[in-house]
């Protein structure tokens, strides 16, 4: 149990360091919405 919550610190860590502002965060949420559409083939469900 203590191992977990220590992975999930840990990653809750790295997460908040990588975004150092809201502003940051939604650049690199946008930013894999991106690979995920150039993944899928540029296809768009919506229309």
């Amino acid at each position: 149990m203590n191992r977990i919550l220590a992975l999930v610190l840990a990653g809750a860590l790295a997460l908040v360091a990588g975004c150092n502002t809201v502003q940051g965060a939604g650049k690199d949420i946008a930013a894999g919405g991106q690979a995920i559409e150039r993944a899928a083939g540029g296809k768009s469900g919506s229309k």
